[in-house]
């Protein structure tokens, strides 16, 4: 399965914040609708294709733009909520993100009736979360190993879903100053630990997570959720 085919139904996607104690976690679905070296060019100049974690917040930044201002890309958006990872667990909350980021980007193109997606590791999409979306299209997968490094709507993805979720992180450290937010984007740093730690966890944390746990007596908003 290539993009290089230019079917107007490869859609690439990928994931930010998997990894993270808190905020949710964030899924990008990209159509590409033009050449890929016409648009790796545009986006990426010389250079090779890069996922986002090998870019600066803003180097991705820079790109993002870039990537809504082309008439080649078109993207989808996705979230699952704190509450929702604990609920359904980390897996299965990335999978009804990235499908949402799908429905998201249904709403942007036409398609026909079959949709072949092109996934980041070994994550595939069940049946049944399509179904829950109101999805009904035919659906083909192929998840390959490094995929956002070597297929450029999925590197595309992952800049997307991490500069959206950085903006997230973003507003949320300005509400909780404290817990530096904009530093560590929520992910178990050290500098992470030590303040949740001396904090406690807050209500954008995920409280099924091990490290979250370990805090819960000095929860400072309790478990309640908003």
């Amino acid at each position: 399965m290539s993009e290089g085919a230019l079917n107007k139904n490869f859609i690439g996607l990928d994931e930010a914040g998997r990894g993270a104690l808190c905020g949710p976690v964030i899924a990008s679905a990209v159509l590409l609708k033009s050449k890929t070296s016409k648009i790796k060019k545009l986006i990426f100049g010389k250079n090779k294709i890069c996922d986002s974690k090998k870019l600066s917040s803003k180097e991705r930044e820079a790109i993002f733009e870039k990537i809504k201002n082309s008439h080649f890309i078109f993207f989808g958006v996705g979230k699952a909520s704190p509450k929702e990872i604990d609920k359904f667990n980390i897996l299965k909350a990335t999978q009804l993100a990235m499908v949402r980021a799908i429905k998201d980007l249904l709403k942007k193109i036409k398609v026909q009736n079959k949709l072949c997606l092109l996934l980041d590791g070994k994550i595939t999409l069940p049946d049944e979360i399509f179904k829950k979306e109101k999805i009904y299209l035919k659906i083909y997968q192929k998840a390959k190993t490094k995929a956002d490094e070597r297929i450029l709507s999925c590197a595309l993805a992952s800049i997307v879903a991490k500069a959206t979720r950085d903006k997230i992180m973003m507003k949320y450290s300005k509400k909780y100053p404290k817990y530096k937010l904009e530093i560590h984007k929520g992910y178990p740093t050290k500098l992470h630990l030590k303040l949740l730690k001396k904090y406690g966890p807050l209500k954008i944390y995920r409280m099924s997570f091990g490290p979250v746990k370990k805090n819960l007596k000095r929860v400072e908003f309790l478990s309640k959720r908003s």
